[in-house]
């Protein structure tokens, strides 16, 4: 059969073409969540979906598209009838070694406040088949998180065996082993089970394993990076948060129904972090978009894969960090509320400044003198806005000239590299305090200038 393609249908429309021929129906369960209804679905013509997709994204709110045939049955907690701003997605089964789930639970909670919790909820699908392990593990949850659990920021839920297409016999892709398949390819099924529960929950949903601690306010960070997106008017489909497998990969709710759809159609054929991967690219998102540093790191040592032993950690992960004090000028100009002081201080926010020109800078000046032994600094978002001639330098002496603070002298320690600079044992050569730290631009460029983070490590000074 040939179709005749409008010019603006994508391959995400030949996608939808692909989803659309499985249609099935809900069978309402004790507890249903979700963008599908209980009814019929219309199927629409290749046209008809290729028009709905190029008119409007929210296209699946509009009515009942690619349901799944599924009933949920609710373990704790409940969804808010008020939508969220950002969903987090984990899926759970019982290890033979360790358990990691409410250590992660407790990570992202403890590292949120009272505001990021209120627009947030964090949903537990306990994918084990062992009714024990997951009577003991609801207990426990009740018990330590009931008031996330009260507050409607915590809801845990199950899907009986009987709603899982086959999970043995299937087909050995990569010459995987029969276990190994079977253990990804339901993991591809618990997936799109979280996923299609979520649809409907809030704004945005982060998918996340169940064996992570993630990095203070994250929430925040993740906000203000949708909003970096939104303002340079990014299209895209996923955004990255974390470097590892499906670790921190986040979604517009829009486009849930569709991923759990495919998540469940293609179970079998690979493994979920590479699905995702598939999709992003169907959806004419060809190269991914990563914050870095990374907002969640890998902490399980025993995998949920028959225990076996994991030490996989994510690089671009950093700790908690606090610069010293101090006070921080540019005379690069300035977009919106974007200042010179968010590249230093510890939070969500940077540096982001328009076209710099040679001869500008950014200059930290020190409360108090300060022997540096690290320095690293990071520039642009992903491909875009990297500084990309640069000085770093430290400097002594300091004054004031119309209200601003500088050093009168200053000492080269190197040039940035592809919009990033790393200096390590800086006081085995610079052992004395010092008072200012420079960034000063080499060459002009028409590109604008993001300075995400410059992180400093210090020790007390030895006068002997």
């Amino acid at each position: 059969m040939r179709f005749q393609c409008k010019k603006k249908t994508t391959a995400l429309t030949v996608l939808l073409f692909l989803l659309g021929g499985f249609y099935v129906n809900i069978n309402p369960g004790s507890f249903f969540a979700g963008p599908a209804t209980s009814h019929e679905p219309v199927p629409l013509n290749f046209d008809q979906r290729a028009e709905r997709l190029s008119v409007n994204e929210s296209w699946v709110e509009q009515g009942n598209y690619l349901p799944l045939s599924v009933s949920y049955q609710l373990l704790a907690g409940a969804p808010c009838t008020q939508q969220r701003y950002l969903t987090v997605g984990i899926s759970s089964v019982k290890r033979t070694k360790a358990n990691y789930l409410i250590s992660t639970l407790r990570s992202l909670f403890s590292h949120s406040s009272d505001e990021e919790r209120s627009s947030m909820v964090v949903v537990v699908l306990l994918a084990d088949f062992d009714t024990s392990w997951r009577v003991t593990t609801v207990k426990e949850i009740k018990t330590i998180f009931a008031s996330e659990l009260e507050q409607c920021q915590l809801v845990v839920f199950h899907v009986s065996q009987d709603w899982y297409p086959p999970l043995t016999g299937l087909k050995r892709n990569y010459n995987d082993a029969p276990e190994r398949v079977s253990f990804r390819s339901k993991q591809n099924v618990d997936y799109s089970f979280l996923i299609h529960y979520s649809a409907s929950l809030s704004q945005f949903y982060l998918q996340l394993e169940d064996d992570v601690s993630a990095t203070k306010n994250f929430f925040t960070k993740i906000k203000t990076h949708i909003k970096l997106q939104e303002a340079k008017q990014t299209s895209w489909t996923m955004l990255e948060f974390s470097t590892l497998g499906y670790i921190g990969k986040l979604y517009k709710s829009a486009h849930l129904p569709v991923l759990a759809r495919f998540l469940f159609i293609f179970y079998q054929e690979m493994p979920c972090d590479w699905l995702m991967s598939h999709f992003r690219v169907l959806m004419t998102q060809k190269e991914p978009i990563s914050l870095k540093p990374s907002l969640f790191q890998h902490m399980g040592t025993f995998s949920s894969f028959q225990g076996a032993h994991n030490k996989l950690k994510d690089m671009d992960f950093e700790e908690s960090y606090t610069n010293p004090p101090a006070e921080v000028y540019s005379d690069m100009s300035t977009y919106k509320s974007h200042y010179p002081k968010l590249a230093w201080d510890n939070g969500e926010g940077f540096f982001w400044g328009y076209s710099p020109k040679k001869g500008n800078y950014l200059t930290v000046v020190f409360r108090n003198p300060t022997v540096v032994t690290d320095i690293v600094v990071e520039t642009g978002d992903g491909r875009i806005d990297i500084l990309h001639s640069a000085n770093v330098e430290i400097g002594h002496f300091v004054f004031t000239y119309n209200k601003e603070k500088s050093c009168l002298t200053f000492k080269f320690l190197g040039t940035m590299e592809k919009g990033r600079f790393e200096m390590l044992n800086i006081d085995k050569t610079h052992n004395s305090p010092s008072n200012c730290l420079r960034i000063l631009v080499t060459d002009g460029q028409s590109d604008w200038v993001i300075i995400r983070k410059i992180r400093i490590s210090t020790k007390q000074y030895d006068a002997t």
